[in-house]
């Protein structure tokens, strides 16, 4: 694998993970991962299903649901080893430090809440609202995400929003109490090329106006193309490799990541320019 500490980001990083093995029995769906992201930074986390990247996120998380278990390493959040909070510590972690984006709103969201309902409780239970204000705040985020008639969508329920508006309401969800991480986990799977395009735009709109440090999880390289700074590439559980993005690309080491690049249909992604990848 390529050496991590050739390929840091310049800034401090806000999110380190070390030496993280996460098992289910004797099998190892992470398998022994270490990197950090920077503040500010976008690193891009890739690799097929099933290969330990949506583990991950759950594993940072502290979600992992039995008999799956975290078997070792460390979490590093500002210094703070999530690993060893205790679980009331970690759920103020949870959403107001660190947020974590699903991949299929539909079953994330719950259903017989309103959408405001779910932003406002996110707001309440953090203490960064009153019941009074978190509607007005709610208003204000549905707006930032660019869902139309946010006055009135407050009040519908998911199954009345379309799959991109709930994806949407998920990423308002997610930055109500301005983290300083989001986790997005395959956030543009559900939903068709043209959505996919306004969603990814999004995440970069948001990313810059909340200064955000951003993991985003996905199976293709070229969607992470112009969005992230670095990408880390995972197989079976274990990262194989991981440098900045043109250096991925244009001189990849690996065979798997050679083997994702040549799975990009159409013409090569382009690539940003030096500086404005995640802008």
């Amino acid at each position: 694998m390529t050496d991590p500490a050739a390929s840091r980001h310049p800034a401090a990083p806000v999110l380190s993970v070390e030496h993280l093995t996460t098992t289910f029995g004797n099998a190892a769906a992470v398998d022994d991962v270490s990197f950090e992201i920077a503040e500010g930074e976008t690193l891009g986390l890739v690799g097929e299903s099933g290969s330990g990247k949506s583990m991950t996120a759950l594993s940072i998380m502290r979600l992992v649901q039995a008999p799956g278990r975290i078997a070792g390493g460390r979490v590093l959040y500002r210094d703070r080893d999530l690993l060893q909070l205790s679980e009331d510590e970690m759920r103020a972690v949870r959403g107001a430090e660190i947020s974590l984006i699903f991949q299929e709103p539909a079953t994330a969201l719950n259903p017989v809440f309103t959408i405001g309902d779910q932003i406002a409780e996110a707001l309440i239970v953090h203490g960064r609202a009153s019941k009074h204000d978190a509607r007005t705040q709610a208003v204000d985020l549905l707006r930032s995400v660019r869902i139309p008639n946010p006055e009135s969508r407050i009040a519908g329920y998911p199954h009345q929003l379309s799959g991109g508006q709930r994806q949407r309401a998920m990423i308002a969800i997610a930055l109500a109490c301005r983290p300083s991480v989001v986790i997005a986990d395959e956030p543009t799977t559900a939903l068709d090329v043209t959505i996919q395009a306004e969603i990814l735009d999004l995440l970069r709109e948001m990313k810059s106006a909340f200064n955000l440090s951003l993991l985003l999880i996905t199976h293709d390289l070229g969607v992470i193309a112009g969005t992230a700074d670095r990408v880390a590439v995972m197989r079976e559980g274990r990262l194989v490799e991981i440098g900045p993005v043109r250096q991925i690309f244009h001189r990849p080491q690996h065979a798997y990541t050679r083997e994702l690049l040549a799975a990009i249909p159409g013409p090569s992604p382009k690539l940003p320019v030096p500086g404005h990848a995640a802008r």
